[in-house]
């Protein structure tokens, strides 16, 4: 079942939409444990790519509430009476759950449905704690670099789907947000599914909405290796993939580097407990947005490469040191 197309005014374009992955972002294989270090970097290079002419003032910080392990919060209410209205581009943030609610939504089957099920329902429960719990953290790091963030959940906003593919998806709310000069931060969720009962929203997915409702110049995926590979990047002589042509009927084909066979498919190995698809899900969301017209990097998380993805860079010319995958559209 799709969802209506309607027509989005809004106050001024989305330059970019970026997609936080889970891996990036948390420690993969500890439970519940964000990658403080990478977080903080990819803060950073938010609000240097978002903000402009900002740069070489001082950060004021948004997040004015205590937090663990910091005995004294640094609150600079006043330092804002005095700044003017900064221009900045419009971006939307949204990210995975990694460590965060894939343990309890594997463990208890949410992504199968069957809420009648005491077992699923109380999973659902934990999932939507645990995601939710991630992305106030990482909207407080967007907001002690001084960008304007808020959360918004899929579940809590209305979204929900049919045998997993997304049925009611109203995106006034982020539209909203964007032209009150907020960045919306979106997460993978725990949502009610028409047929299932529930189910898992991947962040992938929604991104892929997101993007062909607000039209953005370009989407980045920011993860934890340095793009898409010809098979899983731990294994010898894996080759990254440079740039991907996509077709109009979504098909997809290898353009850097040349492989004998054109149509040589990427082999992708799937994290035993990721219940949201993994690298198959985003190179098939990537695909869709690209038919779009819309340029697509995937590129490893807090890295100079990083940086110059996020800049829109890429859009102009593709430096040949720069390490990550473009994905585009080819008529």
């Amino acid at each position: 079942m799709e969802t209506k197309q309607t027509d989005i005014k809004l106050k001024s374009p989305v330059r970019c939409i970026v997609k936080l992955g889970g891996a990036a972002i948390t420690c993969k294989n500890d439970f519940e444990k964000i990658n403080e270090s990478n977080l903080v970097k990819v803060s950073s290079q938010l609000r240097e790519t978002m903000m402009s002419g900002s740069s070489s003032g001082p950060v004021l910080e948004m997040d004015w509430s205590k937090r663990p392990g910091i005995s004294e919060t640094s609150i600079t209410v006043d330092a804002f009476k005095d700044q003017e209205v900064l221009d900045y581009n419009s971006f939307v943030v949204i990210h995975g759950a990694g460590s965060f609610g894939h343990f309890q939504a594997s463990k208890s089957g949410v992504h199968k449905g069957g809420l009648n099920k005491p077992l699923v329902k109380a999973g659902f429960v934990a999932t939507r704690i645990s995601v939710t719990s991630l992305n106030l953290e990482i909207v407080r790091a967007l907001a002690r670099e001084g960008i304007p963030s808020v959360a918004l959940s899929p579940f809590s906003c209305g979204w929900s789907t049919h045998d997993r593919n997304i049925a009611s998806a109203d995106v006034s709310t982020v539209v909203n947000a964007l032209d009150c000069g907020f960045v919306p931060v979106l997460h993978g969720d725990a949502v009610l599914d028409e047929s299932l009962g529930c189910t898992i929203l991947s962040g992938d997915v929604i991104i892929s909405h997101l993007a062909s409702h607000l039209k953005p110049q370009f989407v980045v995926f920011l993860t934890d290796v340095f793009g898409v590979y010809d098979r899983p990047p731990s294994e010898p002589n894996a080759v990254l993939l440079r740039e991907i042509a996509v077709r109009d009927d979504g098909s997809w084909f290898v353009v850097k580097p040349t492989f004998e066979d054109i149509d040589k498919q990427v082999e992708i190995s799937v994290a035993s407990h990721d219940t949201t698809g993994g690298m198959v899900t985003k190179i098939s969301e990537a695909a869709m947005i690209a038919k779009l017209g819309i340029d697509v990097y995937i590129v490893k998380a807090a890295t100079e490469h990083s940086l110059i993805a996020l800049s829109g860079k890429l859009r102009d010319e593709i430096p040949e040191d720069w390490l990550g995958t473009v994905i585009r559209y080819v008529p």
